[in-house]
């Protein structure tokens, strides 16, 4: 805990800022030298400071290319005396957010890398590998300092395998989220050595599918380097994730210990193993793991998944077949019987679906969106009570008009048929698919159809009786426990990250979705009791009557989306931007000029919340769209212009920003090559962050430039977007673009934006900033600072 006060200390630690590159780093080499002095001689310690300079394109985010120059690592080798071939890497970064201690993200980790560094090097026992920690500096600035270190480090050829210690929240248990590619081995490792397990492969396949915008140092390592590695992240309490209140107090020390045990003894393992030295050998197929209730991990090769799965799948298609056959003269009436109760019980599911998604539009629509955000139970008793409720009241009717005469326990069977007939499908289609998670299938396929088979006597007799139903919850109780289990940590993860997911996505649709589909997977061994028992009125009245409340206080507006309360914060976050923008014509004059505060709600509701208390954020002061600019002609520091809404962000008029270190921004050479094409140098010197925006001109065509690998990559929209950043002492950005053009331009080939942001220091803030956000409620973390943006036609 020392280590994680200490680094949090120092405040902010934005990339190019005194904190990051000068504080935490020799805070760090001291402690890293501290740790030397202190080593057995059984080990040999190494320490390199490394200042990368390079450039990528990554298709993350709407797709865009980064550039970063002089950014900081720290790299310590901890080997055996007489020096080892072979690598395993443990990485964190120490870098933050602006506006954020960053406790949790990722401070908490280095500290973690600190002590087991600490231990290790304190041991008598000689390791037969060495461990690389690399402290990385630049890792919010979308992975710079990872691709650095493993496409540029002498040390990164011995990398083996790696361990990638990240957040999506603040403390709590550490999630493996992401393992591989391949290397079942890698996965093993973890299952014997973890002392706490908490692994998930639907983690992995949800945040694999980018349906959660954010990323990790994982991709770098697995993409550039080809290594294969475990990706932790902390998950719990993500509402404060790249907040002010990401503070050190708020980490338990329970969780720092957990951490740390786990870690300390993957490595010690991956150290040790045989299998490092040759981990290629043992590439081959995905793996499927999972823990139970953090107990201990499961985990087979996929292969073997797949012919569990169809194995499965296949004896449930035999049971079902074999029903519908016996006897031989009703066949047909069999399987027509069963056929209608899949079909209701997929329409029934159809019908919940669209009935609470249009409550969860109704909501959003009336501007009463995220009233779960802050009390999660508003969410279940107003879509989990819809959502059962509708089930209920489907099967009721089915069971009303359409089976009027027909035997209950008959219903009951073919009903309870038809679950496992939907779910042995759904275990065969997503086993073709390739999906590590249809593991969830086989337990819902294989479980129920045993307690059938236990059970048929007690199926056939009348009623659902008290021994029949003891016994089905039973045989039911592994695979409804651990999806429960599962539905937590899925709601864990995803409640807070509706709060950060732009102006865009409905939260409520999101949320009610996964309600939903929660609900149909729990409830589909029960339907059979619709039609088992002999009424469900009551039930559906309790259902009805608390979605009504519930519904009724939600468009009350009783339930306030955001929390300040200082012990378990729920912040709106919102971004301001205080900019000053030209626009240049062919000849370099500003032909337009503007100076506003840019603000952008993160969140659907935007910031109507904030309005009463800034009233003159109000409808007149709407963002334009410049049509002609790339990227809207607005400073964006990442191309996350999908994720946002322009009639839920504003422009208030403002003074001029007028920044100490202004931009230089310069056209060194224009040179004709060949194939009609022209090549533009450029020179820019600025602050640590900038943002560079291209939009070829009508009949123009971005062929290549000197990014990347060189072959320009467009964002989502089609213009091009390049992210900049630099550490200290940086010298100034070189780059060329090149076009092809048909034929002369009268009005120019292409239109290039520039803006520059400042993070931190005395331009970060102008006085006008200040007292906007002196003005905005506690219940909301605002981040801002100053930019400008100049566009230039060429």
């Amino acid at each position: 805990r020392g280590y994680l006060d200490n680094i949090t200390a120092i405040g902010p630690r934005t990339v190019g800022s005194p904190e990051n590159e000068v504080l935490a780093v020799n805070y760090l080499l001291e402690q890293i030298r501290g740790i030397e002095r202190e080593s057995t001689n059984a080990h040999k310690i190494s320490v390199d400071i490394q200042r990368p300079t390079g450039s990528f394109s990554i298709d993350f985010l709407g797709g865009f290319t980064s550039y970063y120059a002089n950014i900081t690592n720290v790299v310590v080798k901890l080997e055996p005396r007489s020096g080892a071939e072979h690598a395993v890497l443990s990485n964190c970064h120490f870098d933050s957010v602006p506006n954020t201690p960053g406790a949790s993200d990722d401070a908490v980790s280095c500290a973690v890398m600190l002590e087991i560094l600490n231990t290790l090097s304190k041991s008598s026992e000689s390791l037969q590998h060495a461990v690389i920690f690399l402290f990385n500096g630049a890792e919010e600035n979308i992975l710079q300092a990872s691709h650095g270190f493993i496409t540029q480090h002498e040390w990164a050829k011995s990398i083996r395998a790696f361990i990638n210690l990240e957040a999506a929240g603040v403390g709590g248990k550490e999630l493996v989220f992401q393992t591989g590619p391949e290397n079942p081995w890698l996965v093993q490792a973890y299952v014997v050595a973890a002392k706490h397990p908490f692994a998930s492969v639907v983690a992995q396949e949800i945040f694999q599918s980018g349906i959660i915008p954010a990323d990790t140092d994982f991709r770098i390592y697995r993409d550039f380097g080809n290594v294969p590695g475990i990706d932790l992240a902390f998950i719990e309490n993500g509402y404060i994730y790249h907040t002010e209140y990401d503070t050190s107090d708020r980490i338990l020390t329970d969780s720092i210990q957990r951490a740390g045990d786990n870690i300390l003894a993957v490595l010690k393992y991956l150290a040790t193993s045989e299998k490092l030295a040759k981990s290629f050998e043992y590439r081959h197929g995905n793996v499927v793991f999972f823990d139970i209730l953090g107990l201990f991990v499961l985990a087979y090769p996929a292969r073997v998944g797949t012919i569990m799965n169809y194995i499965t799948a296949a004896i449930a298609f035999f049971y079902l077949s074999k029903k519908i056959l016996q006897p031989k003269p009703r066949a047909v009436h069999n399987l027509k019987k069963l056929l209608t109760a899949f079909s209701l019980t997929l329409t029934s599911w159809v019908c919940t679906l669209v009935a609470v998604l249009m409550v969860a539009l109704f909501v959003s629509v009336i501007g009463r969106a995220l009233s779960w955000y802050t009390h999660f139970y508003v969410s279940v008793s107003l879509y989990g009570t819809a959502a059962a409720a509708k089930l209920i009241l489907v099967h009721m009717l089915a069971k009303k008009f359409f089976y009027k005469n027909v035997n209950e326990q008959y219903l009951g069977d073919v009903f309870f048929d038809a679950s496992l007939m939907i779910w042995s499908i759904a275990l065969a289609v997503m086993t073709q698919m390739g999906l590590c998670s249809a593991f969830i299938c086989t337990l819902w396929v294989a479980f129920p159809l045993l307690t059938k088979l236990m059970i048929h006597k007690e199926f056939s007799q009348k009623g659902a009786t008290m021994k029949f139903i003891m016994m089905y919850m039973l045989g039911m109780f592994v695979p409804y426990l651990y999806m429960l289990y599962l539905s937590w940590t899925v709601f864990e993860m995803f409640t807070p990250v509706m709060g950060r997911s732009g102006s865009e996505i409905p939260p409520d649709m999101v949320l009610a979705g996964f309600i939903v589909i929660f609900t149909m997977i729990l409830s589909s061994y029960f339907i059979n009791f619709i039609y088992l028992v002999k009424s469900t009125k009551t039930t559906l009245v309790t259902l009805t009557t608390v979605f009504v409340v519930t519904l009724i206080l939600v468009c009350s507006g009783i339930f306030f989306p955001y929390s300040s309360d200082a012990a378990n914060p729920k912040p709106k976050r919102v971004f301001l931007q205080h900019t000053s923008r030209r626009f240049h014509d062919l000849d370099g004059n500003v032909i337009k000029s503007d100076s506003g505060i840019w603000i952008n709600g993160f969140d659907y509701n935007g910031i109507s919340h904030i309005t009463p208390h800034v009233p003159e954020i109000n409808d007149t002061i709407r963002t334009p769209c410049e049509e002609q600019a790339p990227f809207c002609g607005l400073p964006w520091i990442l191309p996350v212009h999908f994720m946002f809404r322009f009639v839920k962000n504003w422009y208030l008029p403002a003074p001029e920003v007028l920044p100490r270190s202004p931009i230089h921004f310069k056209l060194l050479s224009k040179k004709l090559m060949p194939w009609n094409s022209v090549r533009l140098n450029f020179e820019v010197s600025g602050p640590s962050h900038m943002s560079l925006y291209v939009r070829p001109r009508m009949g123009s065509a971005l062929s290549r430039w000197s990014l990347g690998d060189g072959m320009p990559v467009a964002s989502l929209g089609g213009d091009y977007f390049v992210f900049y950043s630099r550490g200290l002492h940086a010298a100034p950005w070189h780059f060329w673009v090149e076009l092809m053009a048909s034929e002369k331009h009268s009005d120019g080939i292409v239109s290039l934006g520039i803006a520059a942001h400042y993070f931190f220091g005395q331009d970060q803030k102008s006085p006008q900033l200040y007292a906007l956000l002196e003005r905005f409620p506690n219940w909301t973390f605002s981040s801002g600072w100053s930019c400008t943006y100049d566009l230039f036609v060429f």
